[in-house]
């Protein structure tokens, strides 16, 4: 960015840590998918700094990439949301993958992407989150 490098945080702790995500549509009905996601969140926030809601998975990825975020999540998006996304914040020295660690992001559309010292406990968390359902 203006002929400089753009390099994800080098933040470690996720109580100092600033995330994104994105609200999945909840119609008149909650689905399964919804419940995770609320289940997740109310896991997260209070073992953070913040979380954010831009509404753009494309955006939240680049301010990942640029470290303005420390990590970024979300549920069901379509590829040309998140492959430029996705591959800007590899290139910025980021973590990306689906909930269960697995390079499948851009066939499944759930994404998780951190910087090293943040994405398996971001990970960790969202699975936590999920099993709340249980």
């Amino acid at each position: 960015m203006n002929d400089r490098r753009i390099r994800v945080s080098g933040r470690k702790q996720v109580e100092t840590a600033l995330f994104a995500t994105g609200i999945p549509f909840m119609g008149k009905t909650t689905s399964e998918k919804e419940i995770i996601f609320i289940n997740q969140l109310n896991h997260i926030m209070p073992r953070c700094s913040g979380i954010r809601r831009f509404g753009s998975a494309a955006l939240d990825l680049a301010w990942v990439a640029a470290g303005r975020y420390d990590g970024f999540w979300e549920h069901g998006l379509k590829l040309w949301d998140i492959a430029a996304g996705t591959l800007i914040v590899r290139e910025a020295g980021g973590f990306v993958s689906d909930f269960s660690s697995r390079d499948t992001v851009l066939q499944n559309g759930n994404i998780v992407a951190a910087n090293a010292g943040l994405h398996i406990p971001l990970l960790k968390m969202l699975k936590e989150g999920e099993k709340a359902l249980n």
